[in-house]
């Protein structure tokens, strides 16, 4: 009987072969089966009964277009902000260089307050132009209260300015969300 065994050993490498090629080939059948198998997800009734995105009216667009720059600065100053003051907290960014990115967000956001306020908008968005103009004045307040660390030392101004900063962020994001819904997937 120990004859008939030593017939039948594999060598180790042949052993490890076979073991990843039949592991790779029930991958890849799993894979197709679940490909063929699975459809498409159904449309619920929720997004049928969503009514299309009325037009936008002449005025309405112009506005949107004029704002889409401001929007741009906002959005990456307030991206440069927030992670210099995490990278700054994971000791990835050095405090002059923080200070240099609030002192710049600031130097944004009120530019474009200033630039929003020459904008006339439809009546259909004034409030939405309203609530954007809050939100720029919130991320203002949070520059402002987080460039206080570097007069009096202490870093709990970048915690005081973190719910300014959100706030802010979710007018924008809501805001945002009506003027260029593709802008913000959904969660």
């Amino acid at each position: 009987m120990s004859e008939a065994r030593r017939q039948f050993r594999m060598p180790p490498r042949a052993l490890v072969l076979s073991l990843v090629s039949v592991s790779v080939v029930s991958i890849l059948t799993f894979a197709v089966s679940r490909a063929v198998t699975t459809t498409s997800t159904p449309v619920t009734a929720k997004q049928a009964a969503r009514p299309p995105r009325p037009a936008l009216t002449s005025g309405e667009e112009a506005y949107m277009r004029a704002m889409w720059p401001i929007h741009g600065d906002v959005e990456r100053s307030l991206m440069r902000a927030s992670l210099g003051q995490i990278f700054y907290k994971t000791r990835d960014l050095s405090r002059d260089e923080l200070k240099i990115r609030m002192e710049q967000a600031l130097l944004t956001y009120r530019g474009a307050e200033t630039r929003i306020r020459t904008l006339e908008p439809p009546a259909s968005l004034r409030n939405d132009h309203e609530q954007y103009l809050a939100a720029v004045g919130l991320f203002q307040q949070a520059a402002v209260e987080a460039l206080k660390m570097f007069k009096d030392g202490r870093e709990d101004h970048l915690l005081a300015a973190y719910p300014k900063s959100q706030e802010g962020s979710d007018k924008i994001r809501e805001v945002g969300g009506k003027f260029w819904p593709n802008e913000f997937p959904p969660n």
